[in-house]
């Protein structure tokens, strides 16, 4: 019987051509279409053939059963149309998915030794090769003769093939005990089991197979069973009935080399050549393949399906593109936009896709792999208050009851760090209703106690920590509702319990707010369905760990909004756009690694295994990937768009593209949709901020020593701390600055001094007790405790060596204050010596590298200057005398050894000793009298060089104005 095989060619839309084709042939009576069945590749092709049938409906159509034959990869079960009937053996029912990860992930630890996120990742990918094989029919025990077999494969894939093997000895003892198959397995089953139904006793009405383009030999022994029904036919998408015989041929597979037994490689990466394996399994000629007469009504000219052959010859035929007649390599209607980043090319199709709206009626759609860049698609399009219809839905992973989960998990296993602690407790459905304002309030308060290094790990560590009206807020209203969750995980925590105590800290935090909506209900299920298999999963599960397992989990889950999408602008990856098409078609992200995409390791098999066992190679998923392509690329309008360039580094263009400008010699550009989005965002006229220069009618009269080089060098930045009273915060969970470890030296030497009247025997102790409590930063207690002990022994040293001179200290971290120039100038000195002549010594501790002389001569770093002034005029208590000495002991490196004393006065470059404290006043009294009792504007940034710190960059817009002059 001669096979009914038809083909739609890649310049017609498929789902519609073939409902036409349908309900002209069968839908003369009312009940025509629906006697017949149709069967279509997954639930996605279903829904695309059944919104044809509704496009060409007048007045009510009674639809043929749409029945997928289900997709392994998809985790999708075959229409329930194609179950046995009683008159056939019952079938075991397929694994539930979820279960079979966890029982995977379990064997996969117990023979491979990761930790349960990484058994959890394997286990995926082993599905995959399990699915693989069981689609290819290929008897898993053929494994165990590979080690003979093979005799040079490496000892990472032997190690490889040794744990695949022990697994595979224990999966079908683990499914026969639940009386369960793999679904591939089933699928099989199913599948030869309604061949051989068919065959004995063909369906009263007719029965079509459209749009399948998988190779699996059950697949194909259907098919070729419906192609030689009565009342049945096989229809293919896109297949090239033009293709020159010599290249059709050079497609392969090929046939074994007679003299070495070795097969020449096949081209798997070509668009055709799965239809090609398909029609060589169902048994068919391409010449018996006929085409398809009905059409979508807005197709493209036929002439594009013959350029897009000739675009995607083989290479080796691609000579042929010389000689080509014009009308052979024309792509009338298909249009070039090349972007200069992934940011510029989601504006622009974007406005491209808005574009296509303006016409009534019109439909636009864009596809792409690149889940990033259709997600910022979607972004630009609310711009237009469009909502897009985005097929593949968002992650769970990325929602809002994903992301608390998430919360929930990273924030316990890192024992409430402070950065997903905040995260958690701000978290959008943490707390909502009436009672939110409140608990921000309190979750604000923790913010900021939880500014600068880490406190203690742990609830109780927090709770030690916090001090005033926020640790009562935490004890009364936050940490009660983590007590249980940080008891759940424990050490030695089960994989069901981890679940759970998330589960339960979400309701206690959110509510059923968690569990509301599309996402909610889809968290909701997949953690039941996680819990009840979750005994079955990896037998020891690390808290650290659990986070990114939960995370990998909930990524794999998509969740679509059910209503809302606009109705003519579609979002599709390259699933959903295989047999569909729109009035414009944008084929997006035309890079290498992007579209095609990178080939996927597997883990488990070397390529030479997965050649010799007859599985599919690596690289067969680009020539899937060139099929969609070609399929898109016969839309009646198509814009193909590539960025220059990806996030990281320059981006090379996609071998489709490259095809498309050789074979043309340059497409056709789309340069308007680049202007408006370099347009898009452009303000009318530019305004920049000018260098700001406040001048305030009231000032300070009450200055630091420590203020006085701000003032000068960058008057806004003293004008924004004083005046505004603006001070930066210090980061979330900060790692020690120089600052805070200069805060801790100073309360150990001041301590020192004041109880332990400066006995070199004690410092050490003293500092050592620092670096061991309960609030030292682990950072300063493993990294800065050598270099700090070391320095500590060398101010012993020091000090110990001026006491023998007869220099004695006096007081140690002493404030003192003077009027000058109509101005209080206070500070407050590290320590004061006494010398053996009643002279005073000015010392100020450094933990980095002391003031260049430079900086002094220039008027800055005068600090130690003006200390001298405030101890000369008598405003340290109880000090008197004339300062002669100002050091600085600096605990940096000098020399090989840490610790020296340096002045700045004195030496070959440094100011003379007398004239310092009266250079210092006088440039102080300048310095008032400009700023603080003048009134002279609070000009930004002076001198740059001595105004290092950019605390008030943002704020004084230094981007717009630094340099311009």
């Amino acid at each position: 019987m001669i096979p009914a095989v038809f083909t739609i060619p890649p310049h017609r839309s498929f789902a519609d051509a073939l409902a036409a084709g349908l309900i002209a042939r069968f839908g003369r009576e009312k009940t025509g279409l629906a006697r017949g069945l149709l069967l279509l590749p997954n639930n996605r092709a279903v829904r695309a053939v059944q919104d044809a049938f509704v496009r060409r409906s007048d007045g009510g159509l009674l639809l043929p059963r749409l029945v997928p034959i289900g997709d392994p990869e998809l985790d999708e079960r075959i229409g329930g149309a194609l179950e046995p009937l009683d008159d056939t053996a019952p079938i075991p029912a397929a694994i539930d998915p979820v279960e079979r990860l966890m029982l995977l992930a379990r064997l996969v630890q117990r023979h491979h030794g990761p930790d349960a996120a990484e058994a959890l990742r394997l286990a995926e990918d082993l599905g995959r090769t399990l699915d693989q094989l069981r689609v290819e029919e290929v008897d898993p025990a053929r494994l165990g003769t590979f080690a003979a077999e093979v005799p040079d494969l490496s000892l990472h894939w032997q190690k490889s093939l040794d744990r695949l093997q022990l697994i595979l000895d224990d999966w079908p003892r683990i499914l026969a005990e639940r009386g369960r198959i793999d679904l591939a397995d089933r699928r099989n089953r199913l599948l030869d089991a309604v061949a051989k139904r068919w065959r004995e006793r063909p369906p009263a009405g007719f029965a079509c197979a459209a749009g399948i383009t998988t190779t699996a030999p059950a697949v194909a022994r259907l098919l070729r069973t419906v192609a030689r029904l009565p009342k049945g036919m096989v229809v293919l998408p896109a297949l090239d009935l033009a293709m020159p015989d010599e290249e059709w041929a050079a497609l392969g597979p090929h046939e074994p080399d007679p003299a070495t037994g070795r097969r020449r490689p096949a081209i798997e990466t070509h668009p055709q050549f799965q239809l090609k394996l398909l029609l060589d399994r169902m048994g068919v000629g391409r010449g018996e393949v006929g085409r398809w007469r009905r059409g979508s009504g807005r197709d493209a000219p036929a002439a594009r399906s013959r350029a897009i052959a000739n675009a995607m010859a083989p290479p080796a035929f691609t000579r042929k593109w010389q000689a080509l007649k014009p009308a052979d390599r024309r792509l009338t209607g298909v249009r070039a936009l090349e972007l200069a980043d992934p940011a510029e090319e989601a504006q622009a199709i974007a406005i491209a896709l808005r574009e296509a709206l303006e016409t009534p009626e019109r439909t636009a759609a864009l596809v792409t792999p690149d889940r990033n860049l259709a997600a910022r698609v979607c972004a630009h399009l609310k711009r237009w208050g469009i909502e897009a219809d985005d097929s593949a839905g968002r992650p769970l992973s990325q929602t809002p009851p994903g992301t608390l989960l998430l919360a929930i998990a990273t924030a316990v296993a890192e024992r409430f760090a402070p950065v997903p602690l905040l995260a958690l407790l701000k978290h959008p459905l943490v707390r909502t209703g009436e009672g939110r304002l409140d608990w921000l309030d309190g979750a604000r308060d923790l913010d900021f106690a939880l500014r600068g290094p880490r406190p203690p790990a742990g609830l109780d560590g927090l709770s030690r920590h916090l001090k005033g009206d926020v640790a009562l807020w935490w004890a009364s209203d936050a940490a009660p509702l983590l007590g249980s969750l940080e008891t759940a995980f424990g050490a030695g925590c089960r994989f069901f319990d981890l679940l759970a105590a998330v589960r339960e800290a979400a309701q206690a935090l959110a509510g059923d707010a968690v569990w509301a909506g599309p996402a909610g209900r889809a968290a909701a299920d997949l953690l039941a369905r996680l819990e009840e298999a979750a005994g079955e999963g990896p037998e020891t599960v690390a808290v650290a760990a659990f986070p990114a397992m939960l995370e990998r989990l909930l990524a794999a889950q998509a969740v679509r909004p059910p209503y809302g999408q606009h109705p003519r602008l579609f979002i599709w990856g390259l699933i959903e756009a295989r047999l569909q098409q729109t009035d414009l078609m944008i084929l997006a992200g035309l890079n290498e690694g992007t579209w095609p995409a990178l080939p996927a390791p597997d883990p488990w098999l070397a390529p030479r295994l997965r050649a010799d066992l007859g599985l599919p190679s690596l690289e067969r998923r680009i020539g899937l990937a060139a099929h969609d392509f070609a399929c898109a690329l016969g839309a009646p309008q198509v814009l193909v768009t590539r960025a220059r360039r990806d996030a990281r580094a320059p981006a090379v263009a996609s071998r489709f593209w490259l095809r498309l400008e050789a074979m043309t010699g340059g497409l056709t550009r789309a340069p308007a949709c680049r202007k408006w989005a370099q347009a898009i965002d452009k303000p009318g006229g530019y305004r920049p901020a000018g260098r700001p220069a406040p001048a305030p009618r009231e000032r300070p009269r009450r200055i630091s020593v420590t203020e006085v080089d701000r003032l000068k060098a960058d008057p806004f930045a003293f004008y924004a701390r004083r005046i505004l009273g603006l001070s930066a915060l210090d980061a979330v969970d900060a790692d020690p600055t120089a600052a805070w470890r200069g805060i801790a030296v100073h309360a150990v030497l001041e301590a020192w001094m004041k109880e332990d009247a400066c006995d070199p025997a004690k410092l050490r102790p003293r500092a050592e007790a620092l670096l061991a409590g309960a609030d030292a930063h682990p950072l300063m207690r493993a990294l800065w405790q050598p270099r700090l002990l070391e320095a500590i022994d060398f101010i012993a040293a020091e000090v110990e060596k001026n006491r023998a001179a007869g220099r004695l200290p006096l007081k140690a971290e002493a404030w003192g204050e003077i009027e000058i120039a109509g101005v209080t100038l206070g500070g407050k000195a590290d320590r004061i010596d006494r010398l053996p002549d009643g002279s005073l010594a000015i010392v100020d501790y450094k933990t980095g590298k002391p003031p260049s002389n430079k900086a002094v001569s220039e008027g800055y770093s005068l600090q130690l200057g003006l200390l001298g002034l405030i101890a000369e005029r008598g405003g340290f208590e109880g000090i008197e005398g004339a300062a002669a000495f100002f050091e600085y002991w600096s605990l940096a490196r000098k020399a090989g050894s840490l610790g020296y004393v340096a002045s700045p006065v004195g030496g070959r470059t440094g100011m003379d000793v007398a004239d310092f404290t009266t250079a210092a006043a006088r440039n102080f009294i300048g310095a008032a009298a400009q700023w603080l009792t003048g009134e002279e504007p609070f000009t930004a940034k002076l001198h740059l060089e001595y105004a290092p710190y950019g605390d008030y960059d943002q704020l004084m817009r230094l981007d717009e104005w630094y340099g311009r002059e």
